[in-house]
């Protein structure tokens, strides 16, 4: 019951025991050669990484506020039915016409002229719409892939025998007459103007990609020879994103431009300018590929409703507006080197454990590293008693010992401490420290 008390009571003594770091200086060249590369490399990676390359002394603010204008020039042709050729201008080939970020410059259509609501055969590419007699034809029915109401007939499609149920809708559907015009031959020559406004409201600065309006009459966008016009060709910028414009013009597809302003508000106003990146966007496989969409022109013939449903190919352009910017600030700046002084102690950790595991064969380091040490008092005396590890002592715990033999003898330059047996042998009778082997 004592033992068991004793042991609580140690337990107990060790929440409020405390712990300080000892310094050991080992004269080893490989552990100090180890040692101080691991500082170089703390020190380079905060110094060049940290606080060069990523800006660690700067306050960061990402997504700016931004808005987007358009502008589309260039005139092209197309030839319809019976060579008939056809003049096309801004007003007809760019949709939506309002300048915004997102618009599609068409460049080739599919037209089915004079619709109006009637009858007629379903097309044969609709699922369930072949048929052999009335009884396959549901009246109301309406499939989602279909064009129109079932009226419940049987009807022959088209020339030859081939039979398709009858439907309500506009006719004649789009597959029996669509008629196809080009517009790509001067597409590539089109330009487009991209305005660019941007605001970080956290620095409450805001910049243009536009500094010189007379500069935009005469320049054309170059990477190299002039990475600031803001006007590019569409030729260009289906190179630049690695796309066929044939196949472009002929399928469809969308493009993204990219506008990315990276601006350190430490300089000049003038160095923050915006950088452009062009990327093809839409995933090109077979079962799904390119762009199209569908619009309708309605018109009255003689008090008939008529329409003109033009399914359109062309080119989706995506102007895509990133940033940050970033200025010093004294938070920041601190928080980082407090970091930087603080991982400089990791080194020390990582040889601790490199000469406590692998050079440490017999415990001469691990005898020096950990000590313990108490405060005792008796009467008018202070006395400070330092036990290192039982590797050091010859005295075995439970065992007798000699009243000549020092448990634990420590030099320094200033001080010297030689503990007697006896001491320890009058402070554990006197019930000042714990027995031996408790």
């Amino acid at each position: 019951m004592t033992g068991c008390r004793t042991r609580s009571m140690s337990c107990i003594g060790q929440l409020w025991s405390y712990e300080t770091p000892k310094v050991i200086v080992v004269k080893n060249r490989r552990l100090g050669t180890i040692y101080r590369l691991l500082q170089l490399l703390i020190i380079v990676y905060f110094v060049w990484y940290v606080f060069v390359v990523q800006k660690g002394y700067q306050a960061q603010e990402t997504g700016p506020e931004s808005a987007v204008i358009t502008k589309v020039k260039g005139v092209s042709t197309s030839k319809g039915p019976r060579g008939i050729k056809k003049i096309w201008d801004v007003a007809e080939y760019v949709k939506p016409p309002e300048g915004g970020s997102v618009f599609t410059i068409i460049t080739r259509i599919e037209s089915t002229k004079l619709q109006t609501m009637g009858t007629c055969p379903e097309s044969r590419t609709v699922p369930n719409a072949l048929c052999v007699s009335d009884e396959d034809c549901n009246r109301g029915e309406m499939h989602i892939l279909g064009n129109g109401e079932q009226t419940g007939r049987c009807i022959i499609a088209g020339r030859g025998s081939l039979r398709t149920c009858e439907i309500f809708a506009w006719c004649p559907l789009e597959d029996e007459t669509a008629i196809s015009e080009s517009l790509q031959d001067y597409v590539q020559n089109f330009t487009i103007l991209i305005k660019n406004n941007i605001h970080f409201p956290q620095f409450g600065f805001s910049k243009g990609n536009i500094e010189d309006q007379g500069f935009l009459r005469n320049c054309t966008y170059h990477p190299v020879l002039s990475p600031s016009c803001p006007i590019f060709t569409v030729g260009f910028i289906v190179s630049e994103a690695g796309a066929n414009f044939t196949e472009l013009a002929k399928k469809g597809g969308i493009i993204g431009v990219i506008i990315n302003w990276n601006c350190n508000l430490d300089l000049h106003p003038s160095k923050c300018r915006p950088e452009y990146s062009f990327r093809r966007l839409d995933l090109q496989n077979k079962i799904s590929s390119g762009y199209n969409y569908r619009f309708a022109k309605y018109y009255n013939n003689n008090g008939t409703e008529t329409r003109t449903l033009i399914k359109v190919y062309g080119i989706r352009i995506d102007v895509i507006v990133h940033g940050q910017a970033g200025k010093f600030s004294l938070i920041p700046t601190i928080i980082n080197l407090a970091t930087a002084l603080t991982s400089i102690g990791v080194g020390s950790v990582l040889c601790d454990w490199i000469l406590l595991t692998f050079m440490n064969k017999d415990h001469t380091y691990s005898l020096r590293k950990f000590d313990e040490v108490w405060k005792l008092e008796d009467g008018t005396t202070t006395a400070v008693t330092t036990v290192s590890s039982l590797q050091e002592s010859s005295c075995i715990p439970g065992s007798p010992c000699t009243f000549d033999e020092p448990v634990y003898k420590d030099k320094g330059p200033a001080m010297e401490f030689t503990i007697i047996q006896d001491r320890l042998g009058q402070e554990h009778r006197d019930g000042i420290l714990p027995p031996p082997g408790s």
